[in-house]
């Protein structure tokens, strides 16, 4: 199995990428293990590093791959970010670059947040970044240019 790097829209950062058994491993930083290097890991990783050393988010309040209970359903949440009072404040869905970003995108995004009510929501496929702040009580959401740093959250 082969894996040829897509080149994203974020910075470049310097992965531990090993071949083993004819399949590529990406190191995760946060989790402390190796992983199947696939397109959507490939933009979760950037992303993930983009995060902590252009926005200076705590390594330690970053969840990846989050169980969560939708519809009586096990689903996963591809990044969620905690303040440090322990709640949850951001959840970000990651796409392979190959993946455009749609309605039906943002409404799985929404889905996974109608459970962990972030204030925050942010989905990419690593060419094409959205955020937005989500207003519950009025069931909207409000786009923005860039993402702040972690300390303006």
């Amino acid at each position: 199995m082969s894996f040829t790097p897509t080149a994203l829209n974020l910075p470049q950062y310097p992965f531990k990428i090993t071949l083993k058994e004819s399949r590529y491993f990406i190191f995760d930083e946060v989790r402390k293990k190796h992983l199947i290097l696939t397109p959507e890991e490939w933009v979760r990783q950037h992303f993930i590093q983009f995060l902590i050393l252009e926005k200076k988010f705590p390594k330690s309040l970053i969840q990846i791959e989050g169980g969560l209970s939708l519809n009586k359903l096990q689903k996963r949440t591809d990044i969620v970010i905690f303040n440090t009072h322990g709640e949850r404040i951001m959840v970000i869905e990651c796409k392979a670059p190959a993946v455009k970003i749609s309605q039906a995108t943002f409404d799985q995004a929404a889905r996974y947040n109608s459970v962990h009510k972030t204030r925050w929501l942010v989905v990419t496929n690593g060419l094409m970044h959205y955020y937005a702040t989500i207003d519950h009580k009025e069931e909207r959401f409000v786009f923005i240019k860039d993402l702040p740093e972690y300390q303006f959250l």
